[in-house]
């Protein structure tokens, strides 16, 4: 009996030990680089396949879109609705605008399934890839092809503050810990330019969106800001803020602007569609257009891209300060 029991338990520890040999073998065959456990990166263009097995795809009859947490979200609501419309006419589903608070709950609601089709500003970007499955695919840009836009420190225009060292002991106004160029790149600058850290040198205060930023700028309830600055032309544009009252002392090197895509596990058909919606758009005399042709360059198409090349630089910023791709 005993030696029948010892047999039994080496049977046991056989097959565990199959199981777990090809559980390894299983993930040697699945790279994924930074990309949180759930997804796999087969072809090396750091974001996440779309599964191989068709019961993880998703073709929903409603399609959920959200646009990156910029601005009043209802101003934008109108402003997609023709380029939505043009989408639900290619995929033949009802497209819906959903309306973000946060790039937090942006890149938690794809992560959930409950967002299938976004554009995340420059900064989340790294994280929505990574975390939850967003496949970037598209940019606006100008028609000649030119894109970007810089990281600008404002301050107010009858203010004392006229460089970076002024700062210090002054309260500084900043998106979102997840943003690029509000935050990311700014507090990299001022640490290494001008030997500045939050908390120690200055006071940091959290807006939550490049507006609000910019009019603390204006209404001095911030000494000093970093934001976007295609967000301030098109805030110029719209006179909703005065110009007079803000001043740059600080512009960067341009950026990638928000990347538009779709959730990793959309059905191949839907995907194709979706691609297509983007690129088929006619914006002429859309409101897509009339909005952001004030941004500088105009923004007045979309064009292909890839998170591999054009988000080099915000990788190599986000690794020069450590920040962590991992889902919380």
């Amino acid at each position: 009996m005993e030696q029948l029991r010892k047999g039994a338990l080496a049977s046991v520890a056989t097959v565990i030990a199959l199981v777990m040999g090809i559980g390894s073998a299983g993930a040697q065959e699945c790279p994924r680089g930074d990309l949180d456990q759930r997804f796999c990166d087969r072809d090396g263009d750091l974001v996440a396949d779309t599964p191989t097995d068709q019961k993880q795809w998703v073709n929903p009859s409603v399609l959920i879109f959200a646009y990156t947490p910029v601005e009043d979200p209802e101003v934008y609501r109108k402003v997609y609705d023709g380029f939505l419309a043009h989408i639900s006419k290619l995929t033949g589903k009802r497209v819906q605008f959903f309306p973000v608070q946060s790039n937090a709950a942006q890149i938690e609601a794809m992560r959930a399934g409950r967002l299938h089709v976004a554009g995340y500003n420059t900064g989340a970007t790294p994280l929505a890839v990574n975390c939850a499955g967003f496949v970037p695919f598209a940019m606006m840009a100008a028609k000649d092809g030119r894109f970007g836009y810089n990281m600008e420190i404002i301050v107010q225009a009858d203010g004392p503050i006229k460089s970076l060292a002024d700062i210090k002991g002054r309260t500084m106004a900043f998106t979102s810990p997840t943003s690029n160029s509000g935050f990311k790149a700014p507090s990299a600058l001022l640490k290494t330019e001008a030997g500045l850290e939050a908390e120690k040198d200055f006071k940091p205060a959290f807006s939550g969106k490049h507006d609000n930023s910019i009019l603390g700028v204006a209404n001095k309830d911030y000494d000093a800001a970093a934001i976007a600055n295609s967000v301030l032309s098109r805030m110029l544009a719209r006179n909703a803020v005065d110009a007079a009252k803000l001043r740059t002392i600080y512009r960067s090197q341009p950026f990638p602007t928000t990347a538009y895509g779709m959730a990793h596990n959309l059905h191949p058909d839907l995907q194709k569609k979706v691609r297509e919606a983007f690129f088929t758009f006619p914006w002429e005399g859309s409101e897509l257009l009339k909005e952001y042709e004030k941004s500088q360059p105009p923004q007045e198409r979309f064009i292909p891209i890839t998170y591999k090349e054009q988000w080099d630089v915000i990788r190599k910023i986000d690794k020069a300060s450590n920040v962590s791709y991992a889902c919380k």
